[in-house]
């Protein structure tokens, strides 16, 4: 069993699970709620997000072509102490550009709750160790699960761990 220190969700937040992993709740995470959550939890250093009663954070990384600065609103959990975050894409069949950019540039700075905010190595997990991860996730989000469905065996959706740099 993991280590995890992200609490469980709450009674409400797990009865909105289904809302927020069907189609309208997954285009709204997609589409609205990052838009709002790239300058709110910066500005509160991770201690505010649309998400209320969800572990959201903020991860700021250059972009793989670009080189700008990008920032990613993500939910996440921690296991043994890195923050582990899942590049699903709401279960796209394609990985989401915040995941080629961390392959390309993986130091990042994350805003995030309760003292977590700082700077980041990101890496790609594998094997067993991807096994324990995933499965923290989706106690914390079972809607990574319908993602997986909906890839249909497209591609194997990458779980990261974040590591203080």
């Amino acid at each position: 069993m993991p280590a995890t220190t992200t609490p469980k969700l709450s009674w409400w937040a797990r009865a909105l699970v289904p809302l927020i992993a069907s189609p309208a709740g997954s285009w709204f995470y997609l589409h609205i709620a990052p838009r709002i959550d790239r300058l709110l939890l910066p500005a509160t250093n991770g201690r505010l997000s649309v998400s209320v009663g969800q572990p959201v954070l903020c991860l700021e990384m250059r972009g793989a072509k670009s080189g700008k600065i990008r920032r990613t609103p993500l939910l996440f959990t921690e296991v043994n102490g890195d923050l582990v975050i899942i590049a699903s894409a709401t279960g796209r069949p394609r990985h989401p550009a915040w995941y080629h950019n961390l392959r390309r540039h993986p130091r990042v700075k994350v805003y995030a709750p309760r003292g977590r905010s700082g700077d980041y190595l990101a890496r790609t997990v594998e094997g067993e160790e991807r096994e324990r991860m995933w499965q923290a996730a989706c106690e914390l989000y079972p809607g990574y699960n319908v993602y997986v469905e909906r890839v249909a065996g497209a591609r194997q959706i990458p779980v990261v761990a974040l590591t203080r740099a």
